[in-house]
């Protein structure tokens, strides 16, 4: 089998009202995605997506002519490219998918195939206030959801404590509560400081008498003994990160040190698939959590799902989820069907070959930017 075309369609929709998301410098009046096909000459084609793919083109050869099912080639070629471009695991993706597809399986089965369902959590996006996130949580449960992620401004703890609070007071100690404090990374135009140290530590405090499940991003990557700080200071919440690391090595380097309860590496965006297994392997092997991030979109949260499952990663999956501002229905705006819990509160593994994600081609082309 030979790679015969590699072809991209960039896809935007319109966001009327905007996503407020928490991490935005401005509210998000548009979500872009771009769809990865893999072209073979058995008539096999891959479907990836998640990052940009911006500036792809420059390293396309890198890849046509080649046997889809190298797989660790292509990974260490895709390294060498994200070295002087951008970041292009959604390739890596639509492989995994022809893999799937060549050999009659679903891609967790390739990867382990620990699970065939991971408990979701709703993954909220916006700040609100604690009456507004109440309902939302409500809603969270009333839906299936065992737990929800809340998250917290560093300019405005104590209206998110407070929001933490009223959750746990109104659904009580049954009901799972995250908080991420998104201090580990940024997006483009935010040049704020992160939190010190002191002030984390309290606010980590304060979130582990509320019986929080884990803290996510309490603290710039940068710095590790900060992590370790945290873990020895507070036994009584997890510290959960890493979803946007691309180092692998320096990724080993926490696992050695033993920084972490939850490492969050996405595959679509951070590390990719393969790495990602590895690295979940190891933290299980150290009785350490493997629970992706996934927020880019259904294809996005498939991969991210293939590799948990493969693994065993849990003991929950995220699924972004805030409505009104962020639904399945716009996130997946590019599949034929959203990709959805079930009663159960669980995201299945689809178990159709490869990753399961069937696009809706009349989506493609209203949406395509030309």
């Amino acid at each position: 089998m030979k790679i015969t075309d590699i072809t991209l369609d960039r896809l935007r929709l319109e966001l009327d009202p905007p996503l407020r998301a928490a991490w935005d410098p401005e509210p998000r009046r548009h979500f872009d995605a771009t769809i990865v096909r893999v072209h073979t000459d058995e008539g096999i084609t891959g479907i990836g997506s998640g990052d940009t793919m911006d500036g792809f083109e420059a390293f396309q050869d890198l890849f046509l002519g080649a046997d889809p099912l190298d797989i660790v080639r292509h990974v260490k070629a895709i390294e060498t490219a994200n070295f002087h471009g951008g970041h292009y695991w959604p390739l890596e993706v639509a492989l995994w998918d022809i893999i799937g597809k060549t050999a009659g399986l679903p891609v967790a089965a390739l990867f382990g195939n620990a699970a065939r369902s991971l408990p979701a959590y709703a993954s909220s996006a916006e700040l609100k206030s604690p009456e507004e996130r109440v309902e939302t949580a409500l809603r969270a449960r009333a839906a299936g959801f065992r737990a929800l992620k809340i998250r917290i401004d560093r300019d405005r703890v104590a209206e998110g404590i407070a929001a933490v609070e009223a959750v746990r007071t109104e659904l009580g100690p049954d009901f799972e509560i995250m908080v991420d404090l998104n201090q580990s990374w940024r997006m483009a135009g935010d040049t704020a400081d992160a939190s010190d140290l002191v002030k984390t530590r309290r606010i980590v405090r304060r979130l582990a008498e509320l019986d929080v499940f884990w803290v996510e991003e309490p603290l710039p990557y940068a710095d590790l003994e900060g992590f370790r700080v945290l873990r020895a200071d507070n036994p009584g919440v997890r510290i959960a990160a890493g979803e946007m690391h691309h180092s692998v090595p320096e990724l080993l380097r926490y696992l050695e040190h033993d920084v972490l309860d939850v490492y969050q590496m996405d595959v679509v965006l951070a590390v990719g698939m393969h790495r990602a297994r590895t690295l979940a392997e190891l933290a299980r092997l150290k009785h350490r959590q493997f629970t992706p991030h996934s927020w880019t979109n259904g294809i996005g949260v498939l991969a991210n799902l293939h590799v948990a499952a493969g693994v065993g990663g849990g003991p929950y999956f995220e699924f972004p989820f805030d409505p009104p501002g962020w639904t399945p229905e716009r996130r997946d705006f590019m599949l034929a069907e959203p990709v959805m819990i079930n009663a159960a509160g669980e995201l299945e593994v689809p178990q159709a070959p490869g990753l399961g994600a069937d696009l809706d081609e009349d989506a493609v082309r209203r949406w395509r930017i030309r």
